[in-house]
């Protein structure tokens, strides 16, 4: 095995298992995932596709795919732990939001149309990180990884 593709399998192996991670902690931990943890899985998922496509196919171009794919659930994962923290707002599909002057039936329609799960609750921390923030943490290394192995197949 090449330096190139060790790399490669570490990278895509890092977004198995975090998203065998987010998983476990779904349905094993009961922790639900709200809007943006979803988000965070697409990446990971294509991350692991463009590994096995860059064991099969040789060459730079997959690995600074999979450097895309890790450095965009980093960012989602930044930015939902910044919601957390409440730094900004998240998208108003899946935070709470200020009750106001609202009607009655207005707030009816709010609470019925409220998401189960809000992405601005830390239902989960360790070493003072989040799920999210441990993601963008990860991630940003796999990033490192994938393009480490970009540059070793040039």
């Amino acid at each position: 095995m090449t330096y190139s593709r060790f790399l490669v399998a570490l990278a895509a192996g890092g977004s198995l298992a975090l998203l065998l991670g987010a998983f476990g902690f779904q349905f094993i931990g009961e922790l639900a995932p709200c809007k943006m943890c979803i988000w965070q899985r697409y990446p990971h998922g294509a991350a692991i596709g463009i590994g096995v496509l860059a064991f099969l196919i040789p060459g730079a171009a997959l690995p600074y795919l999979g450097a895309l794919a890790a450095l965009t659930t980093s960012a989602i994962g930044a930015f939902h732990a910044g919601v957390e923290q409440g730094w900004w707002e998240g998208p108003t599909t899946c935070t709470s939001g200020p009750i106001g002057n609202l009607s009655g039936e207005e707030l009816m329609n709010q609470i019925m149309s409220a998401p189960l799960v809000r992405c601005d609750d830390i239902p989960w921390e360790m070493l003072g990180l989040s799920m999210a923030g441990w993601n963008a943490v990860l991630s940003f290394v796999l990033f490192g990884l994938w393009v480490a192995a970009a540059r070793s197949a040039r």
